[in-house]
């Protein structure tokens, strides 16, 4: 059964601000295993695809739990890896049930999807 879905998008230019700002913006949204994947990368557009994806996916993840991102529920309670495949998926969520998610890039933009499925 749904418990709930979200979806949210964010403009890579307003990512790329952000960074070239402050670079604890970073610090902010990514965790420690996320952190190290993104200084991986050498490009600069890279990264900030990277971080969009990831920005997108915990605001969408926060929709899909009803919370926003707030006390209840921070940036780094949520952490997305990738399988062998390069899949996302949410490898720390509070949630019990199943987590499914969807990334996309585009030149211009990052999207992400979440449903948020209770096991019976």
């Amino acid at each position: 059964m749904i418990f709930g879905n979200g979806v949210d998008n964010v403009e890579l230019t307003r990512i790329q601000k952000a960074l070239e700002h402050s670079e604890r913006f970073v610090e902010q949204v990514l965790t420690a295993s996320e952190l190290e994947k993104f200084k991986s990368f050498n490009s600069t557009n890279r990264k900030t695809e990277f971080l969009a994806g990831r920005w997108a996916a915990k605001e969408a993840y926060s929709k899909a739990y009803g919370t926003g991102i707030s006390k209840q529920l921070g940036m780094h309670d949520l952490e997305i890896q990738n399988d062998e495949l390069g899949k996302p998926y949410f490898s720390k969520h509070p949630f019990s049930g199943e987590v499914h998610l969807s990334i996309s890039h585009s030149s211009l933009e990052a999207v992400a999807f979440v449903v948020l499925e209770k096991n019976e």
